[in-house]
């Protein structure tokens, strides 16, 4: 029964942070500073992550492929496929998950338990259409532009590891990254990101917006809003992948 209640909890507040919005001056400075916390802070881990994924998901399929009756240019497709369709989508985001998840749940948390939201109320203000609808127009926007620099990049990585180790030809590479190229695995791609863009933004904002206690009962906010921000990634994968795919 704790898990209903707080599901319904959550959609509870969701019906809230779409209600009585704020003036649009105050909005558009909440929302660009929150595409900078959120979003433009992310692009180093991303960009780092996509790379050298991209280069081991590479190497390891030419170690695998080393039968001289697979042709090499399956690397490259491989590759490609393999970050298009889950490395960039999927695992981008449960990294997110933790980094923006924990940063969130932790800097709503410490204004309710120093009671800053509660003055926001005082003053008339839908606290959670104030802190937490920039957060999710921010993911939104942001998240698909990440995921397919992350795309590039694991793909660049690739391409790169392979002059690097000498495991396999460029031409090769480059030939199986252009074979049978399916832009709806794109499109796919991008409706998985911002599903997962939305529970980023909202999970980590429920456990941070109704903390109870201290700054103690604040961490353990962030770390069950890290935990249940992925755990619900990792189930709407294989759900859209069913439904988009399947």
């Amino acid at each position: 029964m704790n898990y209903l209640e707080h599901i319904g909890k959550y959609f509870i507040m969701l019906k809230q942070v779409f209600r009585k919005p704020q003036k649009w001056s105050v909005f558009r400075e909440t929302l660009f500073r929150e595409i900078e916390d959120l979003g433009l802070k992310s692009l180093g881990i991303i960009m780092f992550i996509s790379f050298f994924v991209g280069g081991v998901v590479a190497i390891q399929t030419a170690l695998n492929v080393d039968s001289p009756f697979i042709p090499k240019y399956l690397i490259g497709f491989a590759t490609k496929r393999s970050m298009i369709l889950e490395f960039a989508p999927t695992f981008m985001s449960v990294i997110l998950a933790g980094k923006v998840g924990s940063y969130i749940s932790s800097s709503i948390g410490t204004m309710r338990v120093t009671e800053q939201i509660d003055a926001l109320e005082v003053m008339g203000i839908n606290s959670l259409n104030y802190l937490v609808l920039p957060k999710i127009i921010a993911t939104l926007f942001f998240y698909p532009i990440l995921i397919v620099l992350a795309m590039f990049l694991g793909i660049y990585g690739g391409y790169v590891a392979g002059i690097l180790t000498g495991r396999f030809f460029s031409e090769d590479y480059i030939y199986g990254i252009q074979l049978d190229f399916d832009p709806y695995f794109v499109r796919y791609a991008l409706i998985k990101t911002l599903v997962f863009a939305f529970v980023i933004a909202t999970i980590p904002a429920y456990h941070g917006y109704y903390v109870k206690g201290g700054s103690l009962e604040v961490g353990r906010a962030s770390t069950q809003a890290v935990v249940w921000t992925s755990v619900v990634i990792i189930l709407l994968n294989y759900f859209l992948t069913q439904m988009l795919l399947g």
